[in-house]
């Protein structure tokens, strides 16, 4: 299943064949177009010439951030999600062997131990790891017992709620409106 979610074939398919570049696009889905957050593994691979988890962390920071700020930016806070990136590099580096795909595969882990672990990385605050959670649950069809009760209400069969749901353009639409009513009604509460 290839995941469909920045309009780029040739990102799409690296989000969906490299586990630490999916990883690292929900990391950056972060006060920018979902789009340009998913496609930003793409555009690091492409200007460093890899993925590598230890080379990210040991690269120098000052021309990390360089990376990040190379037009078309590969985000809109270059210098703090560069910071944020290698950070997260280099725990998936030092702690899951450079293997991002342990999170969720090293000893078999239920849905709870998966958010359990996603929640220590930076960045990772509750909704955004529930709704990583949801989104190897429901695109990856990663078989974790638990997944959908621990990415509560994300895991939710038939919403439209994240990144988690797209599977199309009209899914994206879909999930668009439902953010917009959503801050709709906090604003008016």
């Amino acid at each position: 299943m290839t995941l469909h979610l920045t309009g780029d074939p040739a990102a799409d398919t690296l989000l969906t064949e490299d586990p630490f570049a999916l990883l690292l696009g929900m990391l950056l889905d972060q006060q920018i177009a979902m789009e340009t957050a998913f496609a930003g593994p793409a555009k690091i691979r492409d200007r460093i010439g890899t993925l590598n988890p230890a080379t990210i962390a040991g690269f120098d920071p000052d021309a990390f951030a360089e990376v990040f700020r190379t037009s078309p930016a590969v985000h809109r806070f270059p210098g703090s999600m560069a910071t944020r990136v290698q950070e997260v590099a280099g725990i998936i580096a030092r702690d899951w062997n450079g293997d991002a795909a342990s999170l969720w595969t090293s000893g078999s882990p239920d849905g709870a131990e998966i958010l359990r672990r996603l929640k220590t990385l930076p960045g990772f605050g509750d909704q955004k790891a529930r709704i990583f959670l949801a989104l190897l649950g429901k695109r990856l069809r990663v078989p974790n017992e638990g997944w959908r009760e621990a990415s509560a209400p994300y895991g939710e069969d038939g919403s439209h709620r994240s990144v988690a749901d797209i599977v199309d353009a009209e899914s994206l639409a879909l999930v668009r409106e439902t953010k917009r009513a959503a801050k709709a009604a906090a604003k008016k509460a």
